[in-house]
């Protein structure tokens, strides 16, 4: 299949979402189709990053990988895992947006999580919050492949991948706000594609929230997997519980040829792309390094 013009970047895409708080773009870029463009909230100048002290990063995801790779960057997370109706969620969004790209999808389900956790993350940090919701899907032939079904789905998506290259599209939603504890939270998946009002979007006299989105997407190429090797990998059971039924860090490592592209986003959360997004709501990488983290003498 061919490449990506420039796989090691974060794919610009706009989204279905028209429940989003009415302001400027979040990302610039071209669009793959004709729908609406994602659009982020203003901040007030009041509770502006600068003012509120250390942030604190919630992760919107039960992925190991994804809080390993945060931790090893140097940032420890707060673990509040969402319980979006993954399939509710995509079925909505392909209903209104059939031409929706793998690209879009993922990002969609992201800015689902991140949204659904958000609210828990207010209850548990009085203080500075950014919430960040990824998800994860293969693109073989242009066909989406998202966690397999059972084992005998995971050979036959293993043997289908043997020997080809695929692109693995991981989405990315951000949420900045303080955790002012006012009441103006976001609205939850359940609320998702029914009342894109304003009066609900926007609760009066509540905090804005930023949000930022963003798809990083990686060529992936397998190696030439015997029979042999598929049936014992898929026995291990770590097929099963990832997207693409594989992974490259782990058992699935070996099997990986090679990538073009960003690393980090091949195993669920890109490094990268997560630098640009918390540049755009007023924040670093440091900002969320962990203390001790930068030594007094260097």
């Amino acid at each position: 299949m061919p490449a990506p013009t420039h796989p090691s970047q974060p794919t610009a895409s706009t989204v279905p979402t028209d429940d989003l708080p009415p302001a400027g773009p979040i990302i610039a870029g071209p669009a793959t189709h004709p729908l609406p463009l994602a659009h982020a909230s203003a901040p007030r100048a009041s509770t502006s990053p600068a003012t509120l002290g250390k942030p604190t990063l919630v992760l919107a995801s039960a992925s190991t990988a994804r809080a390993a790779t945060l931790t090893a960057a140097g940032i420890d997370p707060v673990i509040v895992v969402s319980d979006v109706d993954e399939d509710r969620v995509l079925r909505d969004m392909l209903r209104a947006y059939p031409a929706a790209t793998p690209a879009e999808q993922v990002l969609v389900l992201a800015q689902a999580k991140a949204r659904c956790v958000a609210q828990e993350g207010l209850r548990r940090q009085r203080r500075h919050v950014i919430v960040l919701g990824c998800d994860s899907m293969l693109e073989l032939d242009g066909e989406v492949l998202g966690k397999p079904r059972d084992a005998r789905d995971a050979v036959a998506r293993i043997a289908q991948q043997s020997g080809r290259r695929a692109i693995l599209h991981t989405g990315h939603w951000l949420m900045s706000g303080p955790s002012d504890d006012d009441g103006a939270h976001p609205r939850s998946e359940g609320e998702a594609w029914q009342d894109p009002s304003a009066e609900r979007r926007r609760p009066a006299g509540g905090r804005d929230w930023r949000e930022v989105g963003a798809t990083s997407s990686t060529v992936v190429r397998f190696g030439d997997l015997t029979p042999e090797e598929i049936d014992a990998y898929v026995a291990t059971g770590e097929p099963l519980g990832v997207a693409g039924a594989f992974t490259i860090d782990g058992l699935g490592g070996p099997f990986i040829e090679g990538l073009e592209g960003d690393h980090h986003g091949v195993v669920g959360l890109s490094l990268p792309t997560l630098r640009r997004l918390l540049a755009e709501v007023g924040v670093t990488v440091m900002d969320l390094w962990r203390s001790g983290t930068i030594h007094p003498h260097a």
